[in-house]
């Protein structure tokens, strides 16, 4: 818990925050408790949509990218080391001295505060919660220039980028999904939950569809979709997917939705895309889906459509063909 760690690094463990200045908090998750950090001066630097909101609620400033001049800098440990250290090597170039770096010890704590002292000097660290805290206390730009990574080009020749989901190759689930397409989509198509544009550079090679809308929440998985997807017919929307309202009903929806933001599988949020999809499509319109086997959409699926079928898949994925959305009756919950 980075609430514990704070806590205890800044009453006698050593962490001393400057008392002017806006901060910076890198990557926070939603829940994240940053209670010993004055709100009305720090922005919380986020490319998840619906994060926003949620910290603004708070009282915190959120950005996608940081400005500069930060007297200090937070930065929370993702999962995916390359992430990781861009994070940090981006926390520094925007601060003039105090980098704080906080993490669980599942997320690269440990090896990430080693690769640092190999660098400069490190305090801490505060070790609390199955997590630890550090810091560096001087300009530190220039000792982690080549931790930097932007967009890149991955196997098969897609840009992808660090924390992207699916980065370094095409993701397997949404390959099935591919070879279970039928050749006509329809006019209108959106992709729920974009990513980088796979989905949607397929869709795009079938002649009756005249849009696609990649709806994405991930800002940097967007940038790196409009560099794969050049096609003049596709549509780029930096939104919640589930929020998310087209500019008139859908004929197909196609998704390979996400179904965690922490660790733990979090089936409702994959629920939640079913029914967005129910909602924006036309009374005749079609979805198609995949899933990973052990999470449980079938209930929900049938609730929002009038016919659902499974198409198979493999041992690990299962493919859904759902049509007919049902609509609810006034007065309905």
């Amino acid at each position: 818990m980075i609430d514990a760690r704070l806590q205890v690094a800044l009453n006698g463990g050593g962490l001393d925050l400057p008392e002017e200045g806006r901060i910076a908090v890198f990557a926070p998750s939603v829940d994240a408790d940053l209670n010993g950090l004055p709100p009305d001066r720090c922005d919380i630097i986020h490319d998840f949509k619906p994060f926003h909101a949620s910290w603004a609620d708070r009282g915190y400033t959120a950005l996608v990218e940081p400005t500069t001049g930060y007297s200090a800098a937070l930065v929370c440990l993702p999962r995916a080391k390359a992430d990781a250290r861009n994070l940090i090597a981006r926390a520094c170039a925007v601060t003039g001295g105090l980098v704080i770096i906080d993490g669980q010890k599942t997320e690269g704590a440990d090896s990430i505060l080693k690769a640092m002292r190999a660098r400069v000097t490190v305090q801490g660290p505060v070790s609390k919660a199955h997590g630890k805290m550090f810091w560096i206390s001087e300009p530190a730009a220039d000792f982690f220039a080549d931790w930097v990574q932007g967009p890149s080009q991955a196997e098969g020749g897609f840009w992808t980028a660090p924390g992207v989901f699916s980065a370094d190759g095409v993701d397997l689930a949404s390959a099935l999904l591919v070879d279970a397409l039928p050749e006509k989509l329809g006019d209108e198509v959106a992709d729920l939950g974009a990513g980088w544009g796979f989905l949607s550079a397929h869709v795009l090679t079938r002649s009756d569809v005249k849009a696609v809308h990649l709806v994405e929440a991930g800002h940097m998985a967007l940038e790196c979709a409009r560099r794969n997807v050049t096609d003049e017919r596709a549509h780029f929307h930096w939104a919640d997917a589930t929020a998310w309202q087209p500019p008139r009903k859908l004929d197909t929806v196609v998704m390979n939705p996400p179904f965690h933001t922490g660790r733990a599988a979090e089936p409702q949020i994959g629920q939640a895309f079913v029914a967005a999809a129910a909602r924006l499509l036309t009374g005749q319109g079609d979805l198609w889906m995949v899933a990973n086997r052990h999470l449980p959409y079938e209930t929900e699926l049938k609730k929002r459509f009038a016919q659902v079928r499974e198409l198979g898949g493999d041992a690990r994925f299962k493919l859904f063909h759902a049509a007919r959305p049902l609509r609810e009756r006034r007065g309905r919950t």
